[in-house]
């Protein structure tokens, strides 16, 4: 998520910008639950997509205000009623058809209407009567927070009430810290924010989870206290989640076999993306195999992570995250799989084939050939053998036959020898003749069809 703040000339607009990617549903999510109005872009080219749906939802669940922004009208390819039409299925009437929902038609590489929608933001705010006291007890919500390498850990946040100063103590989440520095969008020191202002703040002690509570407190004292309590709580909490499973319990799981899992360490550089990964491998989750997140971090791939890993037989996730010199050298000793991704689309094929490969594979018939009978043969110390003419296919000597007469099948089993005149051959085409056995069966009949074919393993496919 991406926080700025645009001077109109009648006021300041903060603008809390989220990814429209379908993978980062949390952190759009997260959007609408701290803004005043939502602002929905949909592109006049493609139209109402699976991610544009969610926002819908997302906008709906947190009771506020849409404004709809068509935008790419400078397109040769661009269809404005094709969106409006869209819009009416999901059950966004624009006001032009009657409707609540105010839309302005928008080019972002063109600057068109940009202007009327920024005047409709400010006719909206008006309405509303949107008001923040900025004299009050500071308050806000974590936009995002992620470690820096020389200014430790920077955590974005949104002021909605009170003003955040250089040297206030604050809680973020279950953490404190003291207002280091303030800056601005633009990475520029700033010595106040303001109600609606968003500002990057350093000097918090740990790393607040995105979407966490930021309050100002009076006293350092009274922080840490508060810090404490939030964090023997969360660890009790955790520690009650991990007592669910008892020893009985996974020992009926372990000896009916019926569950299976793939233990997941996953890092990344902010604390937005291993949720929204997390997200995503949610949705691939089986009845079959589980995915089990035994750590979620953020920053670099360290050696407790390694072995964190070698321990639990883990796989390592990074996502924009690196490992340590330190810590590459000891996932090679521990042999501990250790991944690195850019594009999460391939982290969670990566997955997906992983959690395939833990699967109990499918045996699946492959049809290979059919043969007729029209002679039957008794061979001492082999049984009886069906003098066949191979009428498609291929019949080999490692396959099954199923032996068909007429409609119905009487018998199944493994072809036990194949033979051409007297000699033992491994296959046989079309067009030719040979004799076939079938293992546990004597009493074939000319007419009778047999159907070879063979067993093969294949691995299941997660979608």
């Amino acid at each position: 998520i991406g926080a700025y703040e645009v001077d109109t000339g009648r006021g300041l607009i903060t603008f809390i910008d989220t990814p429209g990617h379908e993978a980062f549903t949390t952190m759009r999510a997260r959007g609408a639950q701290v803004t005043d109005i939502v602002i929905l872009v949909v592109a006049a080219d493609d139209g109402i997509m699976p991610q544009t749906i969610e926002a819908i939802n997302h906008a709906r669940a947190a009771d506020v205000p849409l404004i709809i922004a068509i935008n790419k009208v400078d397109l040769p390819q661009a269809s404005i009623e094709r969106v409006k039409r869209e819009l009416l299925k999901q059950n966004i009437v624009l006001e032009e058809y009657g409707g609540n929902v105010q839309g302005v038609e928008i080019s972002a590489k063109l600057g068109k209407n940009i202007d009327r929608l920024l005047e409709m933001i400010l006719f909206q705010s008006e309405l509303m009567d949107l008001k923040a006291d900025a004299e009050a007890p500071v308050r806000g919500v974590v936009l995002e927070a992620l470690k820096e390498e020389g200014r430790g850990n920077v955590v974005t946040v949104l002021i909605q009430q009170g003003t955040l100063r250089l040297g206030d103590v604050f809680i973020a989440g279950n953490n404190y810290g003291h207002v280091r520095a303030l800056l601005n969008e633009r990475n520029k020191k700033i010595d106040s924010a303001p109600p609606s202002t968003p500002v990057v703040v350093l000097g918090c002690a740990g790393l607040p989870t995105a979407g966490e509570n930021f309050v100002g407190v009076e006293d350092d004292r009274t922080a840490r206290e508060i810090a404490f309590k939030r964090q023997q709580y969360q660890r009790e909490k955790d520690r009650r989640v991990v007592q669910r499973i008892t020893l009985d319990d996974l020992y009926k799981q372990i000896k009916e076999g019926a569950v299976k899992e793939l233990p997941l360490i996953i890092k990344a550089d902010m604390d937005g993306s291993v949720g929204a990964l997390i997200d995503s491998l949610s949705s691939i989750d089986s009845d079959e195999v589980k995915i089990n997140i035994i750590h979620r971090g953020v920053g670099v791939i360290n050696e407790s992570d390694v072995l964190l890993a070698s321990a639990s037989n883990a796989v390592i996730i990074g996502f924009h995250s690196i490992a340590t010199p330190r810590a590459q050298q000891l996932a090679k000793l521990e042999k501990v799989d250790l991944r690195h991704y850019d594009i999460i689309y391939r982290a969670i094929d990566d997955i997906k084939a992983a959690m395939a490969g833990l699967l109990e594979p499918v045996i699946v018939e492959r049809e290979i050939g059919e043969a007729e009978v029209r002679a039957v043969f008794s061979v001492s110390k082999v049984g009886a053998i069906a003098g066949c003419y191979v009428l498609s296919g291929t019949i080999t000597r490692n396959g099954k036959a199923r032996v068909r007469r007429g409609v119905d099948v009487i018998h199944q089993g493994a072809i036990s020898s194949l033979k051409r005149f007297k000699d033992d051959v491994r296959e046989v085409q079309a067009g030719f003749e040979c004799g076939i056995s079938v293992s546990g069966f004597a009493d074939f009949r000319e007419g009778d069809r047999l159907e070879a074919f063979v067993e093969e393993a294949q691995s299941k496919k997660i979608e």
